[in-house]
């Protein structure tokens, strides 16, 4: 049993416990307690709290909280919703897993039976699209219907634009584009079955030049991780001396195709503008940036010109060609510096026509 008495909050706090034999005191001077097995004790510290924080009552102290969960919750929000589409990618692998068990009986019958998978993801992603961020496409009929082609991209912070286009590719074209991926995807836990299914390679020459040869279609970003995580509003492409896929190109025999997502870069950002994060990705390779959005802003992909093989031409100079032609969608279709908020009113019919 114990009872306690507080004079206020500048005096002292005297607490007594009733012990087996004795009452020990613990006196709280000048906001201090002192230890003592009594609940009392756990208000006296309450107090010395409140003192601290310089709140009258607990009443003023929930207000407080609930202040700050005002201010904070944009922020945290606009940090979640990246993950969105991870979680959304891991129910894709999940649909696969189903799939592959569903249909085990005919994989011994055919070869072709994961094309309805990819057609029902594809149906997915590309609702997800058209819902959230209108997303359309312009020159898709400059994708051959049959044989290879070199689609070269811009690649933004999160490249959902490229899942949508490739679900635009299989549904309209009733093709699988085939993709180069960094090698830190293949090492992600559980990614291996939405690699396989819909043909990601980690970029080996010979085999972006034998894919082509057997008439896919293959999509890069010469950019690649760097450009994902440390090209910003500006839309600057990072290629440095990059020159791999053009000569893919050239052993190939094969047209390259520029392709570029307006306001990619508002509906996802990153935080390479950070230097620690800049260093650790340099020095270690480590692309550990963190990204926020998932804004529903307008996305609009144009194609360019297919720039036809030359067998006249050197890597450096088709290289150069590509990178021109890409520059040329950028400064045409996008407004630089991109702008969240304008891209949020291009979804808007009426904001879209004056445009």
């Amino acid at each position: 049993m114990a009872h306690g008495s507080f004079g206020g909050r500048t005096d002292a706090c005297e607490i007594t416990v009733w012990a087996p034999g004795a009452a020990m005191k613990m006196p709280a001077q000048n906001g201090t307690c002192d230890m003592g097995p009594s609940i009392t004790y756990l208000s006296c510290l309450m107090e010395v709290l409140l003192d601290w924080l310089e709140l009258d009552n607990l009443e003023d102290y929930l207000n407080y909280l609930d202040y700050l969960m005002w201010v904070f919750t944009p922020l945290i929000i606009v940090f979640i919703l990246p993950f969105i589409i991870v979680i959304f990618l891991y129910l894709s692998i999940l649909f696969l897993h189903v799939y592959k068990r569903k249909n085990e009986l005919k994989e011994a019958y055919s070869n072709s039976i994961w094309d309805g998978a990819r057609k029902t993801l594809a149906t997915l992603w590309d609702g997800h699209a058209a819902i959230w961020h209108g997303y359309e496409i312009c020159g898709l009929e400059k994708i051959p219907e049959n044989g290879p082609a070199l689609i070269v991209y811009y690649h933004g912070a999160l490249p959902v634009d490229y899942y949508y286009f490739v679900a635009k590719v299989i549904l309209l074209k009733g093709r699988t584009c085939h993709s180069v991926g960094d090698h830190f995807l293949f090492k992600v836990p559980g990614f291996k079955p939405l690699l396989d299914v819909f043909s990601v390679i980690h970029g080996p020459k010979e085999e972006c030049v034998r894919a082509l040869k057997n008439g896919h279609l293959l999509a890069i970003s010469p950019g690649g991780v760097r450009e994902a995580l440390f090209s910003d509003e500006s839309y600057i492409l990072m290629w440095g001396n990059r020159t791999g896929f053009a000569q893919v190109a050239i052993d190939a025999q094969v047209c390259i195709i520029p392709m570029f997502t307006q306001n990619v870069r508002e509906g996802f950002r990153s935080l390479g503008c950070l230097r620690i994060f800049r260093w650790l990705y340099e020095t270690y390779k480590i692309p550990f940036v963190p990204v926020y959005g998932g804004f529903p802003v307008k996305f609009r992909t144009y194609l360019g010109d297919p720039i036809q093989y030359d067998p006249n031409i050197t890597a450096n100079e088709l290289a150069e060609k590509t990178k021109c032609a890409l520059q040329s969608l950028i400064d045409r279709h996008q407004k630089i510096p991109g702008n969240i908020f304008r891209a949020l009113l291009e979804r808007f019919p009426w904001r879209a026509k004056e445009e």
